[in-house]
């Protein structure tokens, strides 16, 4: 059962910071560069960051699991398990702060586009801080990539 445990931990690891990376610096991208209609490709990247923050609430919660289990009450001081609660805890305030406010903003501009109405500056500006958070969890899983051993010791 243990090799199982430590399976999925790597597999977890993977499927969320390779998610992370492959939707935020790849695929959103090729959205607004191949489709003619920036506002569908907002709306689909939209649908799969919203897709990919709660497959990285479910890989945070199996993380933290898998950290208390593995160290017992040593696991306040794995550098993997703050790692894992601090992407938790960004994708959670993206999820149910950030990404709820910018729906409401888009919601509000109606019948206009959000970025056509007097809306413009706050949508861009919580576009902002939602890409920066995306960018610090991005690096913040390379990191975790890189110290994934540690987690198994």
């Amino acid at each position: 059962m243990r090799r199982l445990a430590e399976a999925l931990y790597l597999i977890t690891i993977a499927l969320w910071v390779g998610g992370l990376w492959a939707i935020g610096y790849i695929v959103a991208p090729v959205l607004f560069s191949s489709l003619g209609d920036r506002q569908l490709a907002g709306m689909v990247a939209g649908k799969l960051f919203a897709l990919i923050g709660w497959v990285g609430l479910g890989c945070a919660a199996y993380l933290i699991g898998f950290a208390v289990t593995r160290s017992g009450g040593r696991f306040f001081r794995s550098p993997i398990f703050w790692l894992v609660l601090l992407m938790g805890l960004l994708t959670a305030a993206s999820q149910f702060g950030i990404q709820p406010l910018m729906a409401q903003l888009k919601a509000d501009a109606l019948p206009r586009e959000v970025m056509e109405s007097v809306l413009r500056d706050r949508f861009a500006a919580w576009h902002g801080i939602s890409s920066i958070l995306y960018l610090v969890q991005s690096l913040l899983g390379l990191w975790l990539v890189v110290w994934s051993g540690r987690g198994l010791k």
